[in-house]
Formats: C-alpha cells, structure tokens, sequence
C-alpha cells in the first residue's frame, strides 16, 4: 500500500511539472498577430517593484484572514484553542498545501496536527473540512455576488460575453442552491437531528465518526452567527486574492500596458473560478493546472494567453515565498494549546480526585 501511494505521488507531482512545461512553452513566444505577449518578453519589461510588493501584502492578507476563519470556527466548537495556536498550524498547513500534490494536502496535515491536541478528535477535524467546504463556498459566493452586481449596472457587459454569462449564471444557481439547503436545516427538529446521529452509527467501523462530524454540522447550524462571520472572512480572503493576482499581473505590464490584461472586474469574476478549478488539479499548489486555466480564462476574455500563464505564475511566486517564509517561522513557534487532560489532571486534586459533570470533557458537537 505505501509502494502504491509512493507512485500515485510520483505521478502526481509528474503530471503537474509536465502540465506546467508545457503551457510555459506554448506561450513562450508571442502568438502571430499579438507582439509582445508571450513570456519570454515579459523579461525585458521594467518591474513594478511598488505594485508587486502590494500584491505580496494581499497575498499575506488573505492568508491571515483564512487563519482567523478556522480560529473562529474552532471556538465556536467550544474546543480549547488560541489565535496563536491557529496560526502556527496554519503556516504549516499553507506550507504543504503549496509544495504537496493537490491544495488540500495541507489540511490533512493540519487536520492531523489538531486532532493530536484535542480529546474530541472527531469534531476537531471537522472544522478544517468545514473551513475548506466554507472557504469554497465564499468562491463560489463571491463569482454570484460580484457578477450579479456587473450584471446590474452594465447588462451590456455580458451580452457580448456568453461564457462568462453562463459562469456567473451557474455559481448563482449553486449558490442560492446551497442557501436553501443550509436554511432548511434550521426546520430540522433537534431530536431528528439526533436520531439521525444515532442510525449514523450503524456503519461499521466509521459508524462513530458519521456520527460526531453530523452532529458537528448540526451544531455550527445552530451557530449561525459563527458561519455568517466565517463567510465575510472568506469573502474578504478571496477578495485580497483577486487583488494579489490583478497586481501580480499588473506589476510585469510595460507603462500605459493595462489595456493588454482584464480589469478589476473582471478578475473577480475569473480569479474565483481559476481558483476553484486549480483547487481540484492534482499536483503541488495546482501547479500547472493554475497556469493552465487562467491562460484559458485570459483568452475567454479576449486578451493573450500567455498574459493570463504569466500572472499566475507570478502570483504562485508569491504564494510560494509567503509559504516558505511561513514554515520557518512555524519551525521556531511552540506549540500553546493547553492539553485538556492536563488541565484535568491540575483541576483533580483541588476536588478530591473526582470531577463533576460539569467540567467533564464533552464528547460530541452537540453538548459542546
């Protein structure tokens, strides 16, 4: 079995390199008709040092907003955790999910690491699957929201513009989709709920675990607040991940050059969905299926699509320092999560050696 996980990696980080070569090359020199737009003349442009180093604080902004999404997530779990805590496996989490295949391979890591320092393992994990699930869902919010918006104010935008009609009238759909499934859970009796928990246990083996993840989503449902707050963090994240792009790309345009590339607007439209897609690609950070994608989305919107390969990978740059950077510092932060067993184990002698209900650890989300 670890043979087999060791090719499917292998494969992984081979099919992403490969994608990655081959997009790079075919947009290395300009196309007939568009001077000035492949790669290789990107070299001889003055940078934007200014704008670029902007790009790189949204960069940061975005990333520290993620952090404090999971923090809120996780207290809202009544689970034992700090600020600092989340940051320190958040860094670590950024890190993997940069350099290992996939982009969510650093929240198995940052699922495994929780789950290590809290006694309700279970519902621990669960807040970075719903964190990720929350996160994705603002990506799809953020296309609905800001296109409906442009729709708004300038129908004529989209006449000409069949494909990213099609886009914006699709993450509407899935959107509002999702709201009614979510709403319609807060109809859901509490012990139907329960119930519900209770036959999750008749599956063998993960029986146990169906149950305390139910009951996890059940009880952030009755924390509305929370997720409410979680979905603005996202959409301020997503949001500085739209800008760190547009500037990325726009740091590498010669003076008076913007024309050649999207506007704001449009990139939140695009942005979101190269995000979303290069998410699913299977290799480090997405890499190769980012370039890919955006290049397409660069040519949907009419312009060159070596401009739209290039801003990508100037901005997986960024990511790719801003992660480097990150996991020195983890390197040096110790671990600051009170052990729960060890608070316990303080708290014993001073009652006798027994402790009450009422202190006693919970061990399902909906005692919490």
């Amino acid at each position: 079995m670890q043979k087999k996980s060791w090719w499917i990696g292998l494969l992984k980080y081979g099919a992403g390199i490969a994608v990655f070569a081959f997009v790079i090359i075919s947009n290395w020199e300009a196309k007939p008709g568009r001077p000035g737009t492949g790669i290789q003349d990107v070299f001889d442009r003055p940078v934007r040092i200014g704008t670029y180093l902007l790009a790189g604080l949204c960069c940061l902004t975005s990333f520290l907003a993620s952090v404090f999404r999971w923090y809120l997530l996780v207290r809202a779990q009544n689970l034992p955790f700090t600020l600092r805590n989340a940051l320190r496996l958040g860094l670590v989490g950024y890190y993997f999910n940069n350099f290992l295949p996939g982009s969510v391979g650093g929240d198995l890591i940052k699922a495994a690491a929780v789950a290590r320092e809290q006694e309700r393992r279970t519902v621990a994990v669960s807040t970075v699957l719903l964190d990720r699930g929350i996160g994705l869902w603002a990506l799809i919010g953020l296309v609905a929201i800001s296109g409906s918006i442009v729709w708004l104010l300038d129908p004529a935008f989209f006449e000409s513009q069949p494909d990213l009609r099609t886009i914006v009238r699709t993450a509407i759909g899935v959107f509002a989709a999702t709201l009614m499934v979510w709403f319609s859970l807060g109809f859901l009796p509490e012990r139907r709920a329960h119930r519900f928990a209770g036959r999750l246990e008749w599956f063998p083996k993960v029986g146990r675990i169906l149950r305390e993840f139910w009951l996890a989503v059940w009880h952030y449902r009755n924390r509305g607040g929370a997720v409410l707050a979680a979905f603005g963090i996202s959409l301020i994240s997503h949001v500085s991940s739209v800008l760190m792009f547009f500037l990325a790309t726009l740091a590498f345009q010669p003076p008076g050059g913007e024309s050649a590339m999207p506007g704001l607007r449009d990139h939140l439209i695009i942005v979101p969905v190269g995000m979303a897609v290069q998410g699913f690609f299977p290799a480090p950070g997405g890499l190769g299926g980012g370039e890919l994608v955006f290049g397409k989305l660069y040519l949907l919107r009419g312009f060159a699509e070596g401009t739209g390969v290039f801003g990508s990978l100037s901005q997986r740059v960024l990511t790719w320092v801003l992660s480097a950077i990150g996991f020195v510092v983890y390197s040096f932060m110790k671990k600051e999560l009170p052990g729960i067993k060890s608070a316990a184990a303080v708290q014993a002698p001073a009652e006798g050696g027994s402790k009450s209900n009422s202190d006693a650890p919970n061990v399902t989300a909906a005692s919490a």
